[in-house]
């Protein structure tokens, strides 16, 4: 239960951190690509050592740690592009939805049971993050409907991989940590490659505000990632529960935070959401005991 909480929370302070971004004019490429090279660092810090050896250099795991390298920095310009093109209230509810791609997986992959309580928890999952988590002013229909359908279709993707890593190749616990490490330095090499290339080009400037916040976001994140593998790992609950669990447990705890803190307007809809949100989280953990 601790991972989960963990995992929770820090995602949640990283969202909550993202919020401030255009309040101090923070490229967030920038930021986020220097965050993926913090994340490197702490991961070291937090092993004791550097993990490149003949082991972890010949590890099942490495492969999939690139590939997802590549998702992460992938997923993240995307969602970009479709906050500029369609809002984020209409990205973030496609990005949360993706819960259904893994817990559908989890139960073809793994032949996990499924009983009414929890396919009832997620069918309610569904109405209840698209009205936790939308914003008044933001109704309008997407202008291109395929950049929410990917960021649905690539969120669900990743914690699919994600789970499927975790139970193939993760079950030790040393390996966790160095491939949380492997994960961030190859979206971190991407991300640098891009940033030279286009500063080169002069197409863009390096900006060390946004260099900053990057590496304040860092250090979170690496724990976040590192938080929900072992969280997978925990056997806290079913895969087909604990990762919808998750996600909506953050978007409960990020519309809240964005209500208390950041003054972000609430209405009876939004209210009803987060209460439909909770019931949905009781019934996917426990609608099957």
């Amino acid at each position: 239960m601790g991972y989960l909480v963990a995992a929770i929370l820090l995602n949640v302070l990283i969202s909550s951190l993202f919020k401030l971004f255009p309040v101090y004019r923070i490229n967030a490429f920038q930021a986020v690509v220097v965050n993926y090279l913090v994340c490197v660092v702490t991961g070291c810090i937090f092993i004791g050592h550097i993990p490149v050896s003949a082991g972890t250099l010949h590890a099942p795991w490495l492969g999939w740690s690139v590939v997802m390298g590549v998702m992460f920095i992938a997923i993240f310009t995307l969602l970009a592009v479709s906050i500029r093109a369609d809002g984020i209230t209409t990205t973030t509810i496609a990005n949360k939805l993706s819960l259904v791609i893994p817990a559908v997986f989890s139960v073809v992959l793994y032949k996990e049971q499924v009983g009414m309580g929890k396919i009832a928890g997620i069918l309610l999952a569904l109405p209840a993050i698209f009205l936790s988590t939308r914003v008044q002013g933001e109704g309008a229909k997407p202008q291109n409907l395929w950049l929410p359908v990917l960021v649905f279709a690539g969120g669900g993707l990743l914690d699919t991989c994600l789970k499927y890593v975790q139970v193939t190749y993760l079950t030790l616990p040393a390996d966790q940590a160095p491939y949380a490490i492997f994960c961030f330095a190859g979206a971190g090499g991407i991300g640098l490659v891009i940033i030279t290339v286009l500063v080169l080009l002069r197409k863009a400037v390096v900006h060390v505000p946004s260099l900053v916040a990057g590496a304040i976001i860092g250090i979170p994140n690496y724990f976040s990632i590192y938080y929900i593998i072992r969280m997978l790992n925990s056997g806290l609950m079913q895969s087909s529960a604990v990762i919808p669990v998750f996600n909506i447990s953050v978007v409960v705890v990020s519309s809240v935070t964005a209500i208390v803190v950041f003054r972000e307007q609430v209405n009876r809809w939004r209210i009803f959401g987060l209460l439909l949100s909770v019931c949905a989280i009781l019934l996917i953990a426990f609608g099957d005991k």
